[in-house]
C-alpha cells in the first residue's frame, strides 16, 4: 500500500487515512476500491479492473472524487517534513520523573525496573536530593512556565512522607520563580489509605494506580515478595480512589502477557469495577518467558484491539463509558510538528533523577550506565548522548520514514527499542504492529461518533457524566 495513503475497515466504516495532512475519509466501497489502483494505473485501466464489481458511470465518479481530495491537499499529500531541518536548540528541560524510592513492595514478574530496585541497591531519596532536583528542573526549564514532576518508584509511597515535604518545596520555589508545577505519582495502591487519597486529589494533576484486570490475571503477575496476590488489597482502595476523585485526572494502569492475550476482558473487568480511565499496556519482554508477547501473537492481539474498539461504541451508547488511554486521538490539533517527528524529549526536554542523584533520559534507562546523561551535582555532562536522543526523529529510522502512522506514535519508546534491540532508533517491531492496530481503531472510534453527530469533546462529557453517576 502507498506510504502516502492508508485504508481500513472498521466498525462498518470504510475508512482512508492521508497521513501527512491528517485528512480522515469515510468512503464508499467504490472509492475504496478505486484507492488500490488509483495511483499506477490511467481511469481506463481502473475502469477496466473493476467493471465486473461497480458500474462504470459509479467507477468514474468515484476516481473524479479522489481527484478532487488530491487537488484539495486532501489525499496523497507529498511529505514536505523530510526536508525541514527541526531544530532542537531552544529546549528546555520541562518535565522529570523523580525516583523517589528505588524498592517496592511488590515483585512483580514483568517489571522492567528489577522488582525496583533499577539493578541497585534499594533505597529511598532524600529530601536534600529531591530539593537538588527540584532546583535542578526549575534552572534547566529556562522562560518554560509549565514543568511537571512524577513521582515514581519502585512504590513512592514507601517514601510518602519525603513525597510531601517535595510537594510543598516545589510548591514554594515555582511560586518564587513564578512557575507552575504539575504533580503527578505512579503507584501500586497497596499503601493507599484515607490520608493518601485526600492527599493526592489536593496535590496531584494526576494519579496512576497499577491493577491487570481480573483477579486470577492480576495475581498472576503482580505479587509480593511470598508470592501472595494483590487484587483483593488495592481493589477496594482503587475503587475508593476512583469515587473521591471525581473529574480530575487519573488512569489505571495495567499490563497484558501472553498469559492473558483475551486482554479486552480485563479492561472491561477493570471498567466494570466503577474505573472510567483505563490504559492496559502490552508487555515489553526481550527474554523468552512465558509471558513474552511474540509475533505469533500479533492476530489474536488483532482481533482483540478491534473487540475493544467494538465494546467501547456499545458500551458508550448505552450510557455505560469507558476511557481507553489508546483510543483517544485528537484528530484537529494535536502534537506540534516538532513533537510528531521526535516524541517524548526523553533526554533533552524530559529526565529522570535517582536517589543517587544520577540523570538518565527517562525512568526506563536508569541503572543503565552507557545512559547515564550527569548528576544534580554536575548537571548533565553526557552531552554526545543528549544530543543522539535530540537529533533522532522519524526520518532517521528507514522503517519509520515511510510509514503511514509515522506521525501518529513518533518512532515509538526510545526505551523499548533499545531494550529489544539494543538501538533507541532500532523500532520494536511488535511494538509498531500493536501501535499502528490501536490507532486504526482510535480513528475508526473517532469516526463512527463524528458521523453519528457527537461534536466537541465527547470523551470528556461522557467522563464527568461518570464521574457524576
Amino acid at each position: 500500500m502507498s506510504a502516502t495513503m492508508h485504508k481500513f475497515k472498521r466498525l462498518g466504516l470504510n475508512i482512508v487515512v492521508d497521513p501527512v495532512s491528517g485528512a480522515i475519509h469515510v468512503v464508499d466501497d467504490v472509492v475504496y476500491d478505486v484507492l488500490d489502483y488509483y495511483e499506477n494505473h490511467s481511469r481506463e485501466e481502473i475502469v477496466n479492473l473493476l467493471k465486473d464489481k461497480y458500474k462504470e458511470e459509479d467507477i468514474l465518479e468515484a476516481i473524479s472524487e479522489v481527484d478532487e481530495l488530491k487537488g484539495n491537499g486532501l489525499l496523497f499529500t507529498e511529505d514536505i517534513y523530510k526536508d525541514i531541518a527541526i531544530s532542537r536548540a531552544d529546549s528546555v528541560i520541562k518535565a522529570m520523573c523523580l525516583n523517589v524510592a528505588h524498592d517496592c513492595n511488590l515483585r512483580c514478574k514483568y517489571c522492567f525496573a528489577s522488582t525496583g530496585n533499577f539493578k541497585g541497591g534499594r533505597k529511598l531519596m532524600d529530601f536534600e536530593t529531591g530539593r537538588k532536583a527540584i532546583d535542578f528542573l526549575i534552572k534547566s526549564s529556562g522562560k518554560r512556565r509549565n514543568i511537571e514532576i512524577d513521582f515514581f518508584g519502585g512504590e513512592p509511597l514507601l517514601n510518602f512522607e519525603v513525597v510531601k515535604q517535595l510537594v510543598e518545596y516545589g510548591k514554594q520555589k515555582a511560586k518564587e520563580n513564578k512557575k507552575n508545577i504539575k504533580f503527578t505519582i505512579t503507584t501500586n495502591a497497596v499503601l493507599l489509605d484515607d490520608e493518601k487519597i485526600e492527599y493526592f486529589n489536593e496535590n496531584f494533576s494526576n494519579v496512576v494506580l497499577s491493577l491487570d484486570g481480573r483477579k486470577e490475571v492480576n495475581d498472576q503477575m503482580r505479587v509480593r515478595a511470598d508470592g501472595s496476590g494483590t487484587y483483593d488489597v488495592i481493589v477496594p482502595k482503587i475503587q475508593k480512589f476512583v469515587k473521591a476523585r471525581g473529574k480530575k485526572e487519573y488512569y489505571v494502569r495495567g499490563t497484558f502477557t501472553a498469559k492473558n492475550l483475551d486482554f479486552v476482558e480485563d479492561v472491561l473487568h477493570i471498567a466494570d469495577l466503577g474505573v472510567y480511565e483505563i490504559s492496559v499496556e502490552p508487555v515489553v519482554e526481550k527474554d523468552d518467558k512465558d509471558y513474552t508477547l511474540k509475533e505469533e501473537h500479533l492476530d489474536r492481539i488483532f482481533e482483540e484491539y478491534d473487540r475493544l474498539a467494538e465494546e467501547y461504541i456499545r458500551r458508550y451508547e448505552e450510557g455505560r463509558p469507558f476511557a481507553f488511554y489508546h483510543f483517544k486521538i485528537d484528530l484537529k490539533g494535536g502534537p506540534c510538528i516538532k513533537k510528531r517527528l521526535q516524541g517524548c524529549g526523553a533526554g533533552f526536554e524530559y529526565i529522570a533523577v535517582t536517589p543517587d542523584e544520577e540523570i538518565y533520559p527517562c525512568h526506563q534507562f536508569v541503572g543503565i550506565e552507557e545512559f547515564k546523561l550527569g548528576t544534580l551535582d554536575e548537571g548533565i555532562t553526557n552531552i554526545e548522548l543528549q544530543r543522539k536522543f535530540m537529533e533522532s526523529d522519524i526520518y532517521k529510522r528507514e522503517e519509520c520514514a515511510n510509514c503511514w502512522a509515522r506521525f501518529y506514535c513518533s518512532g515509538g519508546c526510545f526505551a523499548n527499542n533499545y531494550n529489544i534491540n539494543g538501538d533507541i532508533n532500532k523500532p520494536y517491531k511488535l511494538a509498531c504492529e500493536m501501535q499502528k492496530r490501536r490507532i486504526e481503531n482510535a480513528i475508526a472510534i473517532k469516526a463512527y461518533l463524528t458521523l453519528r453527530g457527537e461534536k466537541g469533546d465527547y470523551q470528556r462529557v461522557q467522563r464527568d457524566k461518570a464521574a457524576n453517576r
